[in-house]
């Protein structure tokens, strides 16, 4: 705190102004930061930044959100379906190698295999529809009567 000389009522009276000026720009000052700070934190603020496409692959890319849920998942899965019978020690074995794999999967790498099996799945049918369409040519015009 600094001490000044004050003197004669003038200067004290010029002090008091001066300090209520300064008082009321540090109020202001405050006020405005700590609505800035509660508008950055808000809940709809949050939801804007964090849940649009752009920046959960950015979230993705540096927390890597789709390893950790597939390291929980696929354990899961595998043991209720493909060690379904098996024992204690099996499951737990599977659980923990499931478990590291998972936690390697990235977004990109579940879109690939995704996109593969699609691309799969795809080629199939239009095989199927491509047997389908071909007919047997006996040579035979289609506006003849014995079509």
């Amino acid at each position: 705190m600094r001490h000044k000389d004050i003197k004669s009522l003038a200067e004290l009276e010029i002090e008091i102004s001066r300090v209520k000026v300064e008082y009321q720009l540090k109020e202001t000052q405050l006020k405005e930061d700590a609505k800035t700070y509660i508008k950055q934190f808000s809940p709809i603020n949050l939801i804007k930044n964090f849940l649009n496409p752009q920046s959960l692959t950015k979230l993705d890319e540096k927390t890597n959100i789709s390893g950790t849920i597939m390291s929980f998942l696929l354990p899961l899965f595998l043991n209720k379906t493909v060690f379904r019978g098996s024992g204690f020690i099996t499951k737990s074995l599977a659980a923990l190698v499931s478990g590291k794999i998972g936690k390697t999967l990235d977004a990109e790498s579940l879109t690939g295999f995704f996109g593969k099996a699609k691309s799969l799945f795809t080629s199939l049918t239009s095989k199927r529809k491509k047997a389908d369409v071909n007919f047997v040519d006996y040579g035979i015009p289609p506006d003849s009567e014995t079509y």
